[in-house]
């Protein structure tokens, strides 16, 4: 049985990840650092010290193939693939080998864009539909994983 595994700082999925997996009894972990401590019931959570990318090393030292990755982070996303575990983000994209490095390339500009002074308009408020998106995405991979 795979884990799901919640990078949560800044996830706003979280609730949602949780009530998806324990409807079908699929263990959820999630990881943060100490800005940021997630607890909820029907989840373990982990925190770790603040610091760049120490959450993300976490998850990444702790994904097993098989197992499905919640994350907004590209390059997070980008390891866990290769570890063979499946990821989504926030919205219902699955991130695969087939769109991964258009995404790393997109961040990539991004910062570049973000040196360069230029600051982009942040995301929209969080819709329903995205909600629905999100919860249909995971629980078709739950039904192709178990």
């Amino acid at each position: 049985m795979p884990t799901v595994l919640i990078d949560a700082d800044g996830c706003p999925v979280v609730d949602l990840t949780i009530r998806t997996c324990q409807r079908r009894g699929v263990p959820v972990l999630i990881l943060c650092d100490t800005a940021h401590r997630i607890e909820r019931d029907g989840a373990q959570t982990l925190v770790f010290d603040k610091g760049a990318d120490s959450v993300d090393f976490a998850l990444v030292n702790r994904v097993r193939p098989g197992d499905i990755v919640v994350t907004q982070d590209y390059g997070l996303a980008g390891m866990c693939l290769a570890r063979l575990a499946r990821a989504l983000d926030q919205n219902g994209l699955e991130y695969t080998a087939g769109n991964i490095d258009t995404l790393l390339d997109r961040r990539w500009r991004n910062q570049k864009l973000l040196r360069a002074g230029k600051h982009p308009k942040g995301p929209s408020k969080r819709t329903l539909e995205q909600d629905d998106s999100f919860v249909r995405a995971l629980e078709r991979i739950l039904t192709e994983s178990l």
